[in-house]
C-alpha cells in the first residue's frame, strides 16, 4: 500500500503547541513546537549541564520532565546543580532515573501520566545507535526528547551523534555560558540565552 501523501491544505490545516515563552527564552529560540526534539551540543565547564537543567525547569510548566543522568548520575555535583537551581521548587514534575535500559525506558514512557519532556545526558553514555534513539522517538511523536551531546573540535562525538544533531529541530550549542540556538525555530539574529552572568564576566575577561 503506498504511503499517504500530503496535499497543501494538509499541511496548512495542521496545529501545532508552540511554547508561549517569556522574552529571555524567545529571543533566542523563537517559540519552537513543544513536541520537537532538541539536540544541545557543548565543551566541557561550557555551561552545558546548567543549561540543560534549566531548561528542564522551564519545561515543568507544560508538563512532566525525566531527566535520564546517564552520564553524571546524581553524584555530588548534579546535587549540587539541583540545588543552586531551586528545583526543589518544581520537584512535582521533574524526576531523575540513572541506569535505566533503551527497552525500561520505553516501558516507562508508555505507561499513563509518563513524562512529556525526556532530557537524555548524554547520548554517547547512553550506548544507543542513531536507529535506536530515532525509533525512541517515532514511537512517541507526542513526547519532547532533549538529546546532549559530548562534542570533539566543536562537532558531535561520534557518527550517530552527527546523524541525531541533522534529525533534530532545536540544536543548541552552548559556550562560554551562552547558549546559541542554531535550529530550525531560531529567534533574533545574533541573540542568546545566558546560562550564567558571572561566568560569562569571567570569560570575557579571561580570569
Amino acid at each position: 500500500m503506498a504511503k499517504r501523501a500530503y496535499t497543501i491544505s494538509n499541511i496548512e490545516a495542521k496545529k501545532y503547541e508552540c511554547f508561549d515563552w517569556d522574552s529571555e527564552w524567545r529571543e533566542p529560540f523563537g517559540n519552537p513546537a513543544i513536541q520537537g526534539t532538541w539536540f544541545i551540543l557543548g565543551p566541557s565547564a561550557s555551561g552545558k549541564s546548567s543549561f540543560v537543567m534549566q531548561l528542564g525547569r522551564k519545561f515543568c510548566g507544560w508538563g512532566k520532565v525525566l531527566y535520564v543522568s546517564y552520564e553524571e548520575g546524581v553524584r555530588m555535583e548534579f546535587q549540587r546543580r539541583l540545588r543552586y537551581l531551586n528545583m526543589q521548587q518544581v520537584s512535582g514534575r521533574f524526576s531523575v532515573v540513572t541506569d535505566d535500559t533503551l527497552e525500561e525506558l520505553t516501558e516507562r514512557l508508555s505507561r499513563q501520566q509518563s513524562a512529556k519532556f525526556i532530557i537524555i545526558d548524554s547520548f554517547q553514555y547512553s550506548g544507543w545507535t542513531y536507529e535506536q534513539a530515532k525509533c525512541l522517538v517515532d514511537r512517541f511523536p507526542k513526547k519532547c526528547f532533549v538529546f546532549v551531546s559530548q562534542e570533539y573540535k566543536g562537532q558531535p562525538l561520534g557518527k550517530a551523534a552527527v546523524r541525531l544533531r541533522y534529525m533534530a529541530d532545536m540544536k543548541v550549542r552552548v559556550a562560554g555560558y551562552k547558549a546559541y540556538c542554531q535550529g530550525r525555530a531560531a529567534g533574533e539574529p545574533g541573540s542568546y540565552f545566558t546560562v550564567w552572568e558571572e561566568g560569562i564576566l569571567k570569560t570575557s575577561n579571561n580570569l
